[in-house]
């Protein structure tokens, strides 16, 4: 019974792929809209009907999906916004897939009060909202710039979910790459491809609304996110930037070049298991969750050093090596996991060769000098304190002598 209606922001790969798929295949959706800024991709998908394209990168090759009967507005244009509201007022699900949390309140038709004034109108008994932002605290920004907006409390229950989308993607915008690797543009009309992996198992918070049960229901629920936000940082997202950043410096243009390398794999491996795996699973060991145990966290790394590598999904190394800046912050994915592993007494000394690389790849696109990485590197941090920092030097220093 098609019960749900579900309003997405946003229209990128990961909404396309990931949310607007799993509704559209589940069958329990009655309507499912779609709210993009974008003009020509809404008239893209218009002109088709409301039917688009998406590419699954699977293991032996991809495969096309083709989804059908979405509506599609563009909140910039005032009949599509009340369209965008009226939705929004109906809807069971709702999903923000946005660049980052600060688009949330950003312009006069912005999200948070297109969900505000849809939401205080709502026919719904119950919504859910969840946050496909990479924060770990995207629901609970989103919820309070929402309740900002309203004029009065709601008479229905909401519930704003954190997501670890652990799915990589991506937007391929150019037409000889389109067709050289043969996807399926996503609509006629315009030079844009949406690629995805066939990877799935997405972790959502707990929905607690009595008696309300989701549309989508292939989301795997968990009551508190942080150990598994954490795992996504300090592992995937870690091991993805070691891997791209030592890739760089052969000369590698492609991720799944990285598949016939065995001392990359061998430094990405050691890395994942024994210095991201070692702090993790000591951390949170007491969750008794099959993640986080020797066994579990291996067959969790296992699989992602070949995701990262699959040729199908034709990630570069220049995409996955970009702004290394912030990916070099005391608290991001390399110095984090650095800092993890030290924290339960593991010398990361393979995370500090891939930091390393890091270091020397920021000062190419800079066009400085490699040869003194910490003096770049205390540049970057301008002398901020962190715990580790003295021995995370050492190691770098051990590395690059």
């Amino acid at each position: 019974m098609k019960d749900h209606i579900f309003t997405g922001f946003g229209f990128g790969p990961i909404q396309s792929g990931l949310f607007v798929n799993e509704a559209y295949k589940s069958g329990n959706f009655a309507r499912i809209v779609i709210a993009e800024i974008d003009p020509r991709l809404v008239e893209a998908v218009r002109a088709n009907k409301g039917c688009y394209y998406i590419n699954v990168a699977k293991s032996d090759g991809i495969e096309t999906f083709n989804i059908q009967g979405i509506e599609i507005y563009n909140p910039c244009d005032e009949k599509d916004r009340r369209q965008i509201i009226e939705a929004v007022s109906q809807s069971t699900e709702i999903c923000t897939s946005l660049p980052s949390v600060n688009f949330y309140d950003s312009g006069t038709n912005s999200v948070a009060s297109l969900i505000a004034e849809g939401l205080e109108k709502s026919s719904a008994k119950a919504t859910i909202v969840y946050t496909a932002e990479n924060n770990n605290h995207a629901a609970e920004i989103l919820e309070e710039k929402v309740k900002a907006k309203l004029s009065a409390p709601l008479k229905h229950p909401v519930q704003y979910l954190n997501t670890v989308i652990g799915k990589m993607s991506q937007t391929v915008a150019d037409a000889d790459e389109i067709a050289a690797k043969k996807l399926k543009p996503v609509a006629a009309g315009i030079n844009r491809a949406f690629l995805v992996e066939a990877f799935n198992k997405i972790l959502v918070t707990r929905c607690d609304i009595k008696g309300f049960t989701p549309g989508i229901r292939v989301f795997i629920e968990k009551q508190d996110l942080l150990a598994f936000e954490e795992a996504k940082l300090y592992g995937h997202n870690a091991i993805h930037a070691l891997m791209a950043y030592l890739a760089a410096e052969k000369g590698y243009k492609k991720m799944a070049e990285i598949a016939g390398d065995k001392e990359i794999l061998a430094v990405a491996r050691n890395a994942f298991l024994n210095e991201s795996g070692g702090a993790l699973v000591k951390k949170y060991g007491h969750l008794n969750d099959e993640l986080f145990t020797p066994a579990g966290y291996k067959a969790f790394a296992e699989d992602l050093l070949v995701r990262m590598t699959n040729p199908y999904l034709d990630d570069t190394v220049e995409r996955a090596a970009r702004d290394p800046k912030r990916k070099l912050a005391p608290n991001d994915r390399i110095f984090g996991t650095m800092s993890l592993a030290l924290d339960y007494g593991i010398e990361p000394v393979n995370m500090a060769k891939g930091a390393a690389a890091a270091v020397r790849y920021l000062a190419r696109q800079e066009g400085k000098s490699t040869d003194n990485i910490i003096a770049i590197l205390n540049e970057l941090w301008q002398n901020q304190l962190f715990t580790h920092r003295t021995k995370i030097i050492e190691l770098l220093k051990k590395t690059a002598s």
